[in-house]
């Protein structure tokens, strides 16, 4: 099957306020930000990208066209499914005022049990996002073949919660994963299970990802089931 790269926005003046902006705040990428998606362009210009798909706020708009803009791939196609948790009553609030909230307690270590006031809950982002990716995963499948890769870039909670899913985590689990601005995460899905194959990946050479023929790929996966050194 084919596989997707998940790509977090780059950062925004929020991220670096340390403010919740949520879906309410529609706010753009910082120079930070654009920094981060520049860096990523070459990164991304070694493999080629059978889709393109973009949660609908600014900052991940402003974050894909960067990344497309040398590029003659397929047309970006935003899916609101992949927009940012709505987190109510908290939106724009600073993340040093709600961690005294009792409920910040519970969505470190039990967030499967959140709805953010007047907001939503995290067992909704988590559905809509992994039925979205899956959705799309299998579009691309059919359309351009089992050995395609395709970009989508959404936020951090969103891209944690399809990791979860694929990692077979409980959602309860989703604050142990990592997920920068500007980070690649890489999930193949199969008929048996999905397999994270990149997770928060910042700096590394993409060009591994690509497509290989039969022999080449047999020959990799011998290498690392004879105990060749994985990404951490």
């Amino acid at each position: 099957m084919p596989i997707v790269l998940l790509v977090r926005h780059g950062r925004t003046a929020a991220n670096s306020a340390g403010v919740l902006a949520g879906v309410g705040h529609d706010i753009g990428l910082d120079q930070v930000g654009v920094t981060q998606a520049r860096a990523l362009a070459p990164r991304l210009a070694a493999v080629p990208l059978s889709a393109v798909v973009s949660g609908p706020l600014r900052r991940c708009r402003e974050t894909v066209d960067v990344l497309m803009a040398e590029r003659a791939d397929p047309a970006i196609t935003v899916d609101d499914r992949l927009t940012e948790c709505d987190y109510g009553t908290w939106t724009g609030r600073s993340l040093r005022e709600l961690s005294h909230e009792s409920l910040w307690r519970v969505v470190q270590a039990h967030p499967s049990a959140v709805t953010f006031p007047g907001g939503e809950s995290m067992r909704a982002v988590q559905t809509r996002a992994v039925t979205a990716v899956r959705e799309h995963d299998g579009l691309v499948a059919e359309a351009a073949g089992p050995n395609a890769l395709w970009l989508l870039v959404s936020h951090g909670d969103v891209i944690k919660s399809v990791v979860a899913d694929a990692l077979g985590l409980h959602l309860d689990l989703i604050q142990r994963l990592i997920v920068d601005p500007g980070s690649i995460t890489a999930v193949r899905y199969t008929q048996m299970r999905p397999s994270v194959m990149r997770l928060n990946d910042t700096g590394d050479d993409l060009s591994d990802l690509r497509p290989r023929g039969r022999r080449r790929r047999s020959t990799a996966v011998a290498a690392r089931l004879g105990g060749g050194a994985g990404r951490s």
